[in-house]
Order: C-alpha cells, then structure tokens, then sequence
C-alpha cells in the first residue's frame, strides 16, 4: 500500500474523499472501501481507489480503510478516522488543557510543596477542513488545533520573579510539519565491527550510505506507514539486512541500532554429486534441519546446469541462541487472502549465496529439499501449519513458498526421526525462512515516564519499546527455549501497544522480553525485587502474579536493570481483575490505544540523578508539536537541534550541585530576559582525589526563531556552596577577548560568559552537537564532555581533561535552597 487514507475532520452536510493507492504484480486495480469494518456497496458509492461522502451525516462518522486486490493477493490500508462534527461544534476549543511543568525546586506553588505549575498545551487534533477541500488527496498539510495566544507569567520564587509562558488561547491554523527521521548505527552483531559505506534501500531505490562508523539518518517519505529499509555490504561480508524501522509519526528523529549477521564461511560442494548443508549446527545442540540439493542443481543464470566446483555459504539464524533476536530480518509479518498483516513464529532463518569455484560467478538452483527435524517443534499444533516462506526485500513481508510435510527419514547411523520437508528453488538472493501463522495474539501496554515519580503528565514520547516473543522451558520461565517474533513500536502521548502471542489455557506458554531505548539510551524498569510493588509496577494483583513480572536483575543484582520480562498470558473476559490491561485480546487495539492512564500497565523510565531543566516558554522534547515559535524559546529552531555544554571542574571533598543561567544577551528583542535554567550534579574522577566534574548545558548562541537577528546567550555558570573560581580555559579566555562585547565576570563564585557562536571544541571546554533530534543530540555531547574529547562517547567522568572553568569549594556547601535563594535575589550583574 503505497498511499493511505487520512483522518478527516468535517462539519455535517460537508463532503470528504478519501483515497488509497497500492502497488503490485500485476497493477491493482480493484480496490473495497469498509466503514468500521464494513464493507461499502460499490454500486452506491461508486467507488474505485478514491471514496467519495457527500452531505456527511453524523452517523458516518467512524474509521474508514481499503482493501486492494489482484488474483495475486489482497493488502489492506490503515484505519482512517472521520469526524463529523454538528454545525458550530469546534473541535478546537479555545480553552487549553491542563498541562503540568515542573518548577525550580526553590519555587514552591502551594501548602503542599508541589512544585508543578499548569502551562496549558493544545492537543494537536486535525480541524475541520474547508468545504473547497474536495480531492482529499493532495499534500496539502491540513489545519491543526494549535497555539493562537501565550501570555507572560510572574512566579513568587524564593524572594523574587520567575518568568513563564502559558498557553491563554487554542486555535485553528496550518498543521506542523516537523521532518520524520530515524537515525542509527549498523555493526555486526558478533564483533560490533561498523557496516562502513553500506547502500542504504528504501524499496528498490537507493537513498544512501552508512557513514564511517556505520551511521546513518533516513528521512521517512509523507505517508509511510510501515518503513522498510534494506542494509547492503557491498563488500558481501554481511547477509542483507531487511529492517521495519520505528518512527514516530508526529515528528523528530528516532535513533535505532540495526546488527547484521555475519556469512558463514563457503564449503566446496561438487556440482554433480548429491549434497546436504545442515541448517543450525548450535553447540551441542541437533541441526533445526538440513538443506537438500541433489545432484546437478546448481543452474548458470542462462538456465545450463553447472557441475563444477561451487563455493557454497549458508547463513543459519537459529532462534535458539537468544543473541540472535537483534539480527533477524524483517519483523516477521506476512499479509494473508484478506490483505490483513498476520504474524509469524520462527523457527530458522537462512539465507543462501552459491558461486562458481573458479570465476566468482553467482549461481541459482532447480528443485531443491529442505529437510526440517520434527523434533525441534515443541508445540505439536505447530507441525500441521509449519510453511517455508522468502522474504519479499522491497516490502518486509514473507511470501509463502510452500507446505512443509511430514516424512520419514534419518541421518546417517543415528536414529530414525521424522522430518518436514518443503521444496524450493532458488533464482534470486532471498531470506528464506521455516514459520507457522500464529493467531493466538494479544496486545501489551506500556509507557515510559520521565523519571520514578510515574506523574501522569511526565510520559515520554518517542521511546522505541521493543518486545520480544520467547517460548519458555517448562517449570523455567527465566530459561527460555528460543525466541519466536520480536516488535518495536514508538511510544505517543498514551504510550504504546505492542502485538506479541499470548495463550489463554498456559500462562508461561509464551513469554515477552521487553526494553526501551530513547535517542540510544536505556530507559530502566521498575524492580521486582527484593520486594515486587504492584504500585510501582503499574499492575494490580493477583493479575501481576499470574503474568510473573521478573526485572533482569531480579536473581543476580550484576545484570542490568533496563528489561522485564512476564507471561503473556492472554486475559479471561470472565475475570474482572484481567479486564483493565496491561495485556488486551487482539481485536481490542482501540481499547488499549485509549486506555486511561489508570489502567493496569507496565513502566519504564529515565534514570536522572540531581539533573533538572526549566524553559521560560515550555516544551517537551520528546514531543515536537508542542514546540512554539517565540523569542524565548531555548530551541528556535524545530528542525535542527543544536545542543551546547560547557565543562566544569570542580576541586572539592564531595560532588556539587552547578546551574547554568541563560539570559538574552545581544538580541534587542530578548536582552536581559531569562531563557531558562540548567541544574547538573557533579560527577567524580575515579582517578583523580577530591575532584568532580560537571558537564552543564547552556543555550547556544544563534539565530532565534524568526532566524533575522543572532543572540549571544548570556551564560553564568554558578556551583554550589562556598565556591571560588581559579582557572579559566586559556584558548577560551582568548577567544572571548577577540570576539566582543566581553561579559563581566567579576564575581569570584561564578563564571560569566557571551556564548561562543562558534561551535569550538573539547580544546575550550565546550561541547556542540547539532541534530535532528534533541535528546541524542545531548546525549552525544555529554558523552564527548565526559571523555573531554572530539568524538569520544564515555560515561566515565575524566574531569581535568577538555574543561573550561575550575572552581574550588570548600567541604560543606550551603544548602541547595539557601543558595538558589541567594542566586535569584542576587543582583544583575552578579
């Protein structure tokens, strides 16, 4: 499906079209249209790919979907949602909804202590489109509920004023268009050696390569739904890598790890003689089958058969070894005779390359045997439905290739044992795969936060969660078998529902594996031991008994803290404890999508230890429609992220609270006023005694949104406690000097500068990254600052390498309050 419809909203009486698109061998050219499910009369509607609802009516509001289909097979569309409102109903209301940012820790807002303050935000609903919109297929961006009016806000903080920017008024007006990226690494996933310069396939045309170091970014095309992107080493060192990649539709850049498995070494195989290739010789564990190819098999491209000397390299991926989940192709899907996208459980994957000994030259195969031992199946409904699929590269999808049945046979002198065997031929470099169709399926609800306090309104957006599928040994659910399918799924502002097989009869009969990364950091889960929180976790009981919630660590506290694990056992509608997640039937997505936050689900977050943002006009990084175009946003620029951070040493017995103040400083427009703070905790050299080091972000000097004017930032950096200054970064100090007006920085406790629009470099001490994405563009810089390096990427602090400002504290700071206190009431020029 190459175009999709998309969610409309109308007035009644108005009309609306929709449209669809698929491709396919050969054209499709008969296309079905369905109303929550419901197939449309062809007659009525006239339809072909494009439907037309004139004098919309409210009943016809709903979700609408196509189907295409030729005598080759059927695909169906996503769901598109129609709403249709009654005449001068608005379905952006002029009022914001609540929306709770949190304050300095010197700010106080009511008896209790809180700390949260209500900014307002605008839910980024589509509006009702204009009655001169009526192809509803164009690339028109449509109208959004969006921002019309903020208004400044002065907080009593600690003795003095904190500005903020609230949303006053909510309005119609053209929808954003943030850019749609996913960004990543490719490396092998035995030695983690990067694919250097490797071709980078979106279908069957080239949009890049991977970098030296194995990166990449792909900008995701306008209405995708499902982005398959294949890695090819052009120095065949590497299987083809055919990945569904993970995006968040609302904008940014996703960071995504993509591991490629490494070609088995080639054997030499006589062309005219009978041959068999083991498939997944694990140690000491029985091959999963074999592959047969009989005398005279190999085929030269014209169609003669080749009988000399072939050098053959067969690839196993065996589901067996755990390792091997990161590396599998695809996401393990296929469409069926309905054009629905159903899952697969594997058993193996393989992929073949069979060249001529002497020139090189590719070859491909007639009629050939693949030989599955039964034995290796231990779920005996399986051996009915096991099919031998090949992996279509342009699409992601597995095409059946045929049945595999039962037969007799044995291996040499071992014992007689019954087989599966399927036939193919080989014409093309394909995956091929042995799988069965599983339709014992359930949704998993998960959401990430921004920290342990799981607040409702600190989720995370943008989280890649993945899942995967494990099949348990029996009595042992911390020792599976083998993994069978994994998922990814991009988390939104309800969190995420991803598919994973369930069973409703054996709780432990599937497992799921389940991680989260943000911008290519680990989100942790919550623990299970020494003592399992139902609270905490998410899930009430004696549901969560029954699912067996494990965090990694929970028998060996060494292990990470960054995965869970539970049964997947499939809900009992009979059973009101098991009616309100955190695991739904398949046909509930809606449900699951629109769960309350209050309902049972399963949690990760960010660890952040003594590290705290505040923005004078609000923004949530993982969510880049809530950004606003305003002089005092810290990131002017939705497009392109630019984050700056300025080393700190600090000498002193115990590590110290620094905080960065940014102020307009060049701008006529912002000078003076407060852009935001930035509060860090010192981190200890392990190598150095009584040494810390901080790595502070600070906004970066630059063009603001209305890109006419550069500001230079207004930058003091104050540790702390009883603090002093005593070294400033030479090269830096210079700099400074040669590019007026220099900040006064006669404070001894503090350090002042005008930001640098220059990006500089670890020689100064300050650190600049610039991305498409906010928090891995962070993230990356933090990880040069802590090394004091270029391109260095450390999590161990070295604090007397690559620093721009030294302060000595003496052993017993001030309190953080008193001092922040002190800080806000502090004259300007301090």
């Amino acid at each position: 499906m190459v175009l999709h419809p998309k969610a409309k909203v109308r007035v009644a009486g108005q009309e609306v079209t929709f449209c669809c698109k698929a491709s396919g061998t050969p054209v499709p050219k008969k296309y079905y249209w369905y109303h929550n499910g419901t197939l449309l009369e062809r007659k009525v509607h006239r339809y072909g790919s494009r439907l037309v609802l004139r004098g919309l009516a409210p009943e016809q509001a709903g979700t609408y979907h196509c189907k295409a289909s030729t005598e080759a097979g059927a695909i169906k569309s996503a769901p598109a949602q129609l709403t249709v409102l009654a005449q001068g109903q608005q379905n952006c209301k002029p009022e914001p909804e609540p929306s709770l940012v949190e304050l300095p820790s010197e700010c106080p807002q009511d008896a209790t202590g809180s700390r949260y303050y209500n900014v307002g935000r605008c839910p980024p609903a589509p509006c009702a489109g204009s009655p001169a919109d009526r192809s509803g297929c164009g690339a028109d961006a449509g109208r959004c509920c969006g921002v019309r009016r903020m208004e400044m806000r002065e907080i009593p903080c600690a003795g003095s004023l904190l500005p903020i920017k609230v949303v006053a008024e909510c309005g119609c007006g053209p929808c954003a268009q943030p850019r749609v990226l996913v960004q990543g690494r490719v490396t092998a996933a035995d030695t983690g050696e990067p694919l250097r310069f490797g071709q980078i396939f979106l279908g069957g045309r080239k949009v890049g390569f991977t970098g030296y170091k194995g990166s990449f970014t792909i900008e995701v095309p306008p209405d995708t739904q499902r982005l398959v992107a294949r890695f090819v080493d052009r120095q065949q060192r590497f299987v083809d890598a055919v990945k569904v990649l993970p995006f968040n539709h609302r904008g940014g850049a996703i960071y995504q790890e993509v591991k490629m498995l490494r070609k088995k070494e080639p054997v030499d195989l006589d062309g005219s003689r009978s041959n068999a290739i083991p498939l997944g010789e694990a140690s000491s564990r029985e091959p999963v089958g074999e592959l047969v190819l009989p005398a005279g098999a190999f085929l030269r491209p014209s169609g003669e058969v080749f009988r000399g000397t072939v050098k053959a390299s067969v690839t196993f991926l065996d589901p067996r070894d755990m390792a091997t989940a990161t590396a599998a192709s695809s996401d393990l899907s296929f469409a069926d005779a309905e054009g629905e996208i159903v899952p697969l459980r594997t058993y193996g994957m393989f992929a073949v390359d069979f060249r001529e000994g002497e020139s090189g030259a590719a070859l491909q195969t007639g009629p050939v045997e693949v030989r599955m031992d039964a034995g290796q199946v231990q779920m005996p409904e399986h051996l009915q439905k096991m099919k031998l699929w090949s992996l279509n590269p342009e699409t992601g999808l597995w095409e059946e290739e045929g049945d595999l049945r039962p037969a007799g046979g044995s291996r040499g002198k071992r014992e007689e044992r019954t087989f599966l065997v399927g036939n193919l031929e080989i014409r093309e470099r394909r995956l091929f795969n042995l799988d069965v169709p599983e339709d014992r399926r359930c949704f998993v609800k998960v959401r990430a936060y921004s920290n342990e306090k799981f607040n409702p309104y600190e989720q995370l957006e943008g989280v890649v969660i993945n899942l995967i599928n494990l099949e348990p040994q029996p009595g042992y659910p911390a020792n599976p078998r083998a993994w069978g399918r994994f998922d990814s799924v991009v988390t939104g502002p309800n969190g995420a529902c991803l598919p994973a097989f369930c069973d409703s009869q054996r709780p432990d009969a599937y497992s799921a594996y389940v991680t989260a990364t943000l911008g290519g950091e680990e989100l942790e889960a919550v623990a299970s031991s020494p003592k399992l929180n139902p609270n905490a976790v998410g899930v009430s009981q004696p549901y969560l008994g029954k699912l067996g919630y494990r965090r990694l660590d929970h028998d060996d506290p060494n292990l990470k803290k960054t995965a869970f694990q539970i049964n997947m056992a499939k809900p009992d509608p009979n059973n009101v404890d098991e009616t309100n997640g955190p695991i739904y039937p398949y046909r509930s997505l809606e449900e699951c999508e629109n769960a309350p936050v209050s309902a049972n689900h399963l949690r990760f977050y960010r660890v952040e230890v003594d590290k705290y943002e505040y923005n004078v006009v609000p923004f949530k990084e993982s969510d880049l429609t809530s950004w606003t175009g305003d002089y005092l946003s810290w990131w002017p620029n939705p497009q392109e992220f630019r984050a700056c951070f300025i080393k700190v040493q600090i000498e002193g017995p115990q590590e110290y609270m620094v905080r960065s103040r940014n102020v307009g400083g060049s701008h006529p427009r912002t000078r003076g006023q407060l852009y935001g703070l930035r509060d860090t905790r010192s981190v200890r050299d392990m190598l150095l005694e009584n040494t810390s080091g901080a790595c502070v972000e600070f906004k970066c000097s630059g063009m603001l949104f209305d890109q006419s004017l550069v500001d230079r930032t207004l930058v003091s950096i104050i540790p702390q406690g009883s603090c002093r200054r005593t070294a400033i970064n030479s090269l830096l100090r210079e700099y400074l000097s040669r590019h007026p007006p220099v900040a006064e920085s006669n404070h001894t406790a503090a350090f002042t500068m005008l930001a640098p629009v220059d990006p500089l470099g670890h020689n100064y001490g300050i650190y600049t990254v610039t991305d498409q994405n906010p928090r891995l563009a962070k993230e990356i810089a933090i990880g040069r600052c802590f090394d004091g390096t270029s391109d260095g990427f450390s999590r161990e602090m070295k604090a007397n390498t690559g620093t721009a400002v030294t302060f000595t504290c003496q052993e017993r700071p001030v309190g953080r309050e008193s001092f922040f206190q002190r800080l806000l009431t502090a004259p300007a020029e301090a």
